[in-house]
């Protein structure tokens, strides 16, 4: 049996996995500040800073157990390849989403956050991973947008998804329905995925040639009969490109959770809103993600039409999203009304996901097939400990209807977005490995 486009099935896959992967993440946010939700009935005695503070530590464990997920799953990833290494990555999540029906308290949210954080983490360098070997590499940048349409998609519709469950099932019982949606992921994911596009057996030729050719650029010159091995650690980070990847994301990643993590108590303690209020404007937001999505993905393959290289591709892309960025974080400082706020927050996040999706495939631009899980773990984890420190600073030391330096803070982390892919990857081109 063969079967026409299936690279774009594997993509269509991972992006779901995605989808799956943020009405997860969002839950816990949703059903914090549910009326009668989880921090109604565990601390009904603290106001809306103590609530926060405890929130806010909860979220970040969260991310950095997800920060070291990102290096320890990019491991995996190269390892033991991306059909295992999904099905490791899903199937442990979904089971921490259902324990989290279980626990009470402080203590157990933070090990099933954690644990959550750990697991979920995997769906980021696995899409990598699987980008890398799935695509030749004028594609990546589309079906990188495909991918991050899928997280866009699944962060725009958990929120008012979340909220209307919530508003007619107890949180134990929310918790334990969604868990259930990644174990049912995993059937087509091990069907469909049986090995990589060298050797699957429902792969056209035509298919097959596609991805293959389209790689070739991958190996330097002179370097085509030597095996692709994984580097290590210290040899990946002798080259400044590998830093200016980990850098870029480290600045970027946080203004993406700043929105992730917050927006609910942003609305509910800056506009007094309640559930219904989160549930119809909740999603705003993360349809300007999801049609950024498309946006960068599209913007890429439309230069590489022009002719352009990779290096001019990916940094006009990556400018592009922070020249819209930038003023939009800048005008969230005071945006006047809820209404305004979310539409702002839309452009933000457009901006990023135009940008985000062509950072995320320079790993795979740098670097052959075997290093480039663990050089976008490493970008994910350094990524990961700076949303973890913004959102522990954001709980611990602003007041709850405090928001604007944030704000402020987001557009900084743009500056060093630009500086790390200007000046530490003069030129963005595959290295050898020697």
């Amino acid at each position: 049996m063969k079967i026409k486009g299936l690279r774009w099935w594997v993509i269509g896959l991972i992006a779901l996995a995605a989808v799956i992967n943020y009405i997860d993440r969002q839950a816990f946010s949703v059903l914090w500040e549910t009326e009668g939700g989880i921090a109604d009935e565990l601390y009904p005695e603290l106001d809306a800073d103590g609530r926060k503070k405890i929130y806010g530590r909860i979220g970040t464990y969260f991310i950095i157990a997800y920060a070291l997920g990102q290096a320890l799953f990019g491991r995996i990833f190269d390892k033991l390849g991306t059909r295992i290494g999904f099905a490791l990555s899903i199937g442990f999540w979904s089971l921490a989403t259902g324990l989290h029906a279980l626990v009470r308290g402080f203590l157990g949210f933070t090990l099933v956050r954690s644990l959550l954080g750990l697991s979920e983490a995997g769906n980021w360098p696995g899409a990598a991973k699987g980008n890398a070997e799935w695509f030749p590499t004028n594609e990546r940048a589309i079906a990188q947008g495909i991918f991050n349409f899928g997280a866009s998609f699944g962060a725009l519709i958990s929120i008012p998804l979340i909220g209307f469950l919530a508003q007619k099932l107890h949180w134990h019982i929310v918790f334990m329905i969604i868990a259930i949606l990644g174990f049912l992921w995993l059937i087509p994911w091990l069907i469909v995925v049986k090995v990589g596009p060298k050797k699957h057996p429902w792969l056209t030729d035509e298919e097959k040639k596609l991805i293959l050719d389209g790689q070739k650029n991958e190996i330097k010159s002179g370097d085509e009969q030597e095996p692709q091995k994984s580097m290590g650690y210290g040899k990946l980070l002798g080259f400044k490109q590998s830093w200016g990847v980990i850098l870029a994301s480290a600045a970027i990643d946080p203004i993406w959770w700043i929105f992730v993590i917050w927006i609910p108590n942003y609305l509910v303690n800056v506009f007094d809103m309640g559930i219904e209020g989160i549930t119809q404007l909740g999603w705003v937001p993360y349809l300007g993600a999801m049609i950024g999505a498309w946006f960068g993905g599209l913007l890429a393959k439309w230069f590489f039409n022009k002719g352009w290289g990779v290096n001019k591709v990916r940094k006009m892309a990556i400018g592009i999203g922070c020249m819209i960025m930038l003023p939009a974080l800048l005008s969230l400082s005071n945006p006047g009304s809820p209404l305004v706020a979310v539409i702002i927050m839309a452009v933000v996040l457009f901006g990023f996901q135009t940008a985000i999706g062509n950072i995320q495939t320079l790993p795979s631009d740098l670097f052959n097939g075997k290093s480039v899980g663990t050089l976008s773990g490493l970008a994910g984890m350094s990524a990961k400990f700076a949303a973890a420190a913004l959102t522990w600073y954001i709980g611990e030391k602003l007041p709850a209807d405090k928001y604007s330096f944030v704000f402020l803070i987001g557009a900084a982390l743009v500056g060093i977005v630009v500086f790390s892919v200007w000046v530490l990857i003069p030129k963005i081109e595959a290295l050898k490995n020697k």
